[in-house]
């Protein structure tokens, strides 16, 4: 079996069709113990259900809760439907509080209350709290293992709890100092730990400036915090400043995946937790919805070029050239709408900026019309030798793209206002106007002065 430290994810996934090919049970839990949970979940994502569940057989207990935190919705759901209570009990032993918090809410209600039954009352109440915030908040995304410390001891005897306790949580770069009271009161890096004199209290050394997370913040503001400020981990308080657990860079990767897959697909009508290998039934019947909408839009369109019948039937002309004008005002819009959405996600626009964002984008659409439009005038006049169809279509594109450049920043900032994700609907939105209006400008023009 090739070594799986050093193959690509092509050849991982050819070498595990071999292995289920083979029935060699030895290799496919050789090939699993060398990968990492995120791994083995890429690999279950990427094969039929049938050798899904095959390969889910061989995946060691340990390993198999982060796994499932790791696949789509749709595929988490094919694998938990052969499990029984037990082993979902099993599972849940493995994962960390804020993990088990994700887990527990992707399973039946049923399930669910055996699930918590079977933990002791304190680590309930521990997950119980991390469940009552909101999933893409803060404190939905928190972990609850965090080293603490009080100010008044020296470093010496913070060493001496370290090597006591003999484990510390992953990700720690820091120790978070609290009062007796458990209010945060600052951090401690470990690189200070290790470096200053023993002797040196905490107080003395910990950092107050240290940007901390309020536990109502959303997770793509948290994100935004983490990439700005290079962290690994931070604390999280409440309201009254009292510390309620951390966040760490792992769970922040998440997030930022997770927005970027969201953002992508829904352009398409799609959703990052779609299993590719789903029925053809269910992906067709998602798939349909956004097809519906998109096909009334057209029929719009169709709608605009029908009243214009009689010109298209006088001038042939007009027919081969009229899809050039929404087309490339769909592109300039595109790429307006592209970027309004990624700023609205970074956080970069904003009404403070909004109206110099709209005049920068008309300009650009504008100046992007003139430029092109000669272009086309020139090639209609070369190709049909009509300098009057040149002109019509040279300021219908002008027309059009500057309106696209301006529906490419609107649209995002209206649909925003009312709470409706611009990646889901501004596509078919912006189609919409700049075909209806790209028909209608060079249509009308061509009516009012060839005919």
């Amino acid at each position: 079996m090739p070594d799986t430290r050093h193959i690509t994810d092509k050849e991982r996934q050819s070498a595990v069709a071999d292995i289920l090919d083979s029935g060699s049970f030895q290799s496919a839990r050789d090939l699993l113990h060398a990968l990492q949970p995120a791994e083995i979940a890429d690999l279950l994502e990427s094969l039929p259900q049938s050798e899904r569940k095959l390969l889910w057989n061989y995946i060691e207990l340990k390993d198999e809760g982060e796994v499932l935190l790791e696949v789509g919705d749709e595929v988490r759901e094919t694998l938990l439907k052969d499990l029984d209570t037990a082993e979902l009990i099993a599972i849940t032993e493995n994962l960390d509080i804020d993990d088990l918090a994700d887990f527990v809410q992707s399973l039946p209600n049923k399930v669910t209350d055996e699930v918590l039954q079977s933990m002791t009352k304190q680590y309930r109440d521990r997950l119980e709290s991390v469940l009552s915030y909101p999933e893409d908040s803060a404190g939905g995304l928190m972990d609850l293992d965090a080293i603490t410390v009080r100010s008044n001891v020296t470093l010496d005897v913070v060493l001496r709890f370290l090597r006591q306790k003999g484990d510390i949580p992953r990700h720690t770069d820091r120790i978070i100092i609290i009062d007796r009271f458990g209010y945060y009161e600052g951090v401690l890096p470990i690189r200070r730990l290790l470096t200053e004199d023993p002797e040196a209290s905490v107080a003395s050394v910990m950092r107050t400036d240290v940007d901390v997370i309020n536990v109502a913040m959303d997770d793509a503001a948290v994100a935004r915090l983490f990439e700005d400020h290079d962290l690994i981990s931070a604390p999280v308080v409440d309201d009254n400043n009292r510390l309620v657990g951390r966040i760490t860079i792992d769970d922040v990767v998440d997030v930022i995946r997770e927005d970027a897959d969201q953002t992508l697909l829904s352009m398409a009508g799609l959703r990052p937790e779609d299993d590719y290998f789903s029925p053809v039934m269910r992906s067709m019947r998602r798939r349909s919805i956004w097809l519906g909408v998109n096909l009334a839009t057209a029929f719009l369109a169709s709608w605009v070029a029908g009243q214009f019948a009689d010109t298209l039937d006088q001038i042939v002309t007009l027919a081969i050239l009229m899809s050039i004008v929404p087309s490339m005002g769909g592109i300039a819009g595109s790429q307006t709408l592209t970027l309004v959405i990624r700023g609205q996600a970074l956080g970069q626009i904003g009404s403070g900026n909004t109206r110099w964002i709209l005049t920068k984008e008309a300009i650009v659409g504008l100046l992007n019309g003139l430029m092109w439009s000669v272009v086309v005038a020139l090639i209609a006049y070369l190709w049909f030798g009509d300098g009057r169809v040149g002109l019509v279509i040279a300021l219908a594109l002008i027309v059009n793209m500057s309106v696209a450049a301006l529906a490419g920043v609107l649209i995002p900032i209206v649909l925003k206002k009312f709470d409706i994700d611009p990646a889901v609907a501004g596509g078919v939105l912006l189609t919409t106007v700049t075909d209806v209006v790209g028909l209608m400008t060079f249509l009308g023009l061509a009516t009012l002065w060839l005919l």
